[in-house]
Parts: structure tokens; C-alpha cells; sequence
């Protein structure tokens, strides 16, 4: 059995208001972590010079798998 499947057994085992709780907890996990991920790029948006970009842009055109 899967941890989401474990998962999933368990929270049917649980009363409405315990529940509803875990609903919150699991609601607060993805917007935390999607959050996260935002921040992040907006902490490294704009770090880069014009032309250190296009040097980075052609050295990822050239050297890596498409």
C-alpha cells in the first residue's frame, strides 16, 4: 500500500472536526511550499547582468540534452 493510500485510510478513520483539521494542515503544506518556490525566483529574478544572461542562455543551448 502507498503512503497516499495509507494516508487516505486513515483520514477516513478520523471524526469530522479531526478531519477538517487535517484538510487545513494539508491545505497550509501546498501553499507553503508553492510560496516557497515564488519567492525563490523572485530572490534570484533580475541577478544576472544582460550579458551574463546571454551567456548563460547560449552555454545551456550548446551544452545541454534537448
Amino acid at each position: 500500500m502507498s503512503t497516499l493510500e495509507a494516508t487516505v485510510e486513515e483520514l477516513k478513520s478520523l471524526p469530522p472536526a479531526k478531519l477538517a483539521e487535517a484538510a487545513s494542515y494539508i491545505h497550509r503544506l501546498k501553499v507553503a511550499g508553492s510560496q516557497a518556490g515564488r519567492l525563490a525566483l523572485e530572490r534570484a529574478f533580475g541577478c544576472l547582468t544582460p550579458s551574463e544572461a546571454g551567456e548563460m542562455e547560449r552555454a545551456v543551448a550548446s551544452n545541454c540534452e534537448r
